[in-house]
């Protein structure tokens, strides 16, 4: 439930349309859900905004199905991430609307309309190989609301093609960099804009990268200003982040 559907809520009751007990029942599974291997947080929504988002690593396919129905039941949005395709199988039955990611490995299902705001997030990657985690942030911070935009495989090897899209970086309100090896782009990109910037280092790279740990490094240690580093193929992370800075920028 969110603020707007709580507001209506209690001016029905106000206005007589419906009876108090109605009204409490409609409320009965705030703040959550017990529904014995999961405790489905209905009330994450008109706290933060953003409402509960189903992690589906270690999950079987029959257990996020039971998430998703009883969240369906509230009208709320589904945001489900690091999906398998056996757990796409069994959803896409629950509900024919389920859109499915392959290389964001997330699962989206649109349940009410929304405004979308104006302010531009761009996603920016190093490398193609960067690109899922990329999605990931992409289907993220678009579900939430924001207008987002993806600018691709324009990395350091060739700076030039990053350069040539500066224009780009200037027009966003918040960016996110996403690339693996040395995570060098990061601190490039924060070092041309006046934007704040959420690095994503990926676990993209030979040995010496130890599974992105060269790169986590590198961004949180970048001498650009202006740049916060999440956890490593964190997409999810700074699409919620992305998407929370740039709604504040809409209220300036």
């Amino acid at each position: 439930m969110d603020r707007e559907s709580l507001r209506k809520l209690l001016e029905r009751v106000s206005m007589g349309e419906l009876k108090p007990d109605e009204a409490l029942n409609s409320l009965k599974h705030l703040p959550f859900e017990d529904i014995g291997f999961a405790h489905i947080d209905h009330h994450r929504e008109l706290r933060q905004g953003i409402p509960e988002v189903i992690y589906c690593e270690g999950k079987t396919p029959e257990q996020v199905v039971k998430i998703m129905e009883r969240m369906l039941s509230k009208g709320v949005d589904i945001l489900a991430t690091r999906v398998h395709s056996d757990i796409y199988q069994k959803v896409k039955l629950l509900d024919s609307r389920s859109c499915y990611n392959k290389l964001a490995r997330t699962i989206v299902i649109n349940n009410k309309p929304k405004v979308r705001i104006k302010g531009k997030v761009l996603i920016v990657t190093g490398g193609t190989s960067d690109v899922p985690v990329a999605e990931e942030a992409w289907v993220t911070a678009d579900i939430l609301g924001s207008t987002v935009g993806k600018l691709y495989d324009v990395g350091v090897a060739g700076i030039h093609r990053l350069l040539d899209n500066k224009e780009r970086l200037f027009s966003a309100r918040v960016i996110i960099v996403v690339a693996g090896m040395d995570g060098a782009l990061a601190s490039v990109v924060g070092g041309l804009v006046d934007k704040p910037v959420i690095a994503v280092p990926t676990s993209v790279g030979y040995g010496a990268s130890f599974g992105g740990v060269s790169a986590l490094l590198a961004m949180l240690n970048s001498c650009a200003s202006g740049v916060a580093t999440v956890n490593i193929d964190n997409g999810f992370g700074a699409g919620c982040l992305a998407h929370i800075i740039n709604k504040l920028g809409e209220k300036v």
